[in-house]
């Protein structure tokens, strides 16, 4: 019975050393981790600060290549914009060129029934001449889009026409336009200058009012 006993505190002093053993292994193994957090802290740090650093230098080369080519387009748009304003300035500048250079022919014309016309002895030609040169002249205007305005016959029109003076005129209606000053000329759908006319009066219709009345009093 006592070996027994003395069998069952053996065990329990062993298994009691055995925990103790445990327990101070598992503080020693805390100490060791405690001792090595420390070092572990300070690598984790050191790595996050390499990668910040370099995403920090990616992100510069990228600012700096976009900067780059925002220089580049700035300055091709700089160059396009000065190409634009040197063409409008050109081409207002030289927006009449290819008109003069159709007048060219027709002031040579010009030039040569002058040189002729000393030595002409027919009239006829040489008014021939010019009317040849006028109507060549004509058809270049209208080729541009210059016509002249119809005057006489029709009746006074003041988006047209600008009276200089009005006179009577028998069997033709008042307002209407009896003689042309100035001829006027429309540049395509714009009057650039009035036609500067004579325009018949009232007289005209009060003459064969009164003339009428005469002549129902004759009948009567």
């Amino acid at each position: 019975m006592e070996e027994k006993l003395n069998e069952l505190n053996e065990e329990n002093t062993l298994e009691n050393n055995q925990e103790e053993s445990n327990a101070s292994n598992q503080e020693i193994n805390e100490e060791k981790l405690n001792t090595e957090n420390p070092n572990n802290e300070i690598l984790n740090e050191s790595d996050e600060m390499l990668n910040s650093k370099k995403k920090i230098t990616e992100l510069e080369n990228e600012l700096a290549d976009h900067k780059d080519r925002l220089i580049r387009k700035i300055a091709e748009f700089d160059n396009y914009k000065r190409r634009t304003e040197n063409d409008q300035l050109n081409l207002f500048k030289y927006a009449a060129e290819s008109f003069i250079i159709k007048m060219l022919p027709v002031i040579d014309d010009f030039e040569r029934s002058i040189i002729h016309s000393a030595d002409a002895k027919d009239v006829n030609t040489l008014v021939n001449g010019v009317k040849m040169i006028y109507e060549k002249f004509m058809k270049l205007l209208e080729d541009q889009g210059v016509k002249k305005i119809d005057a006489v016959g029709f009746p006074f029109d003041v988006h047209y026409h600008e009276a200089m003076l009005q006179r009577p005129a028998e069997g033709v209606s008042p307002h209407t336009v009896l003689d042309e000053i100035e001829t006027g000329y429309i540049y395509k759908d714009k009057v650039i200058r009035h036609s500067k006319v004579i325009v018949s009066d009232d007289s005209g219709v009060v003459q064969n009012e009164e003339q009428s009345e005469k002549n129902i009093e004759g009948n009567e």
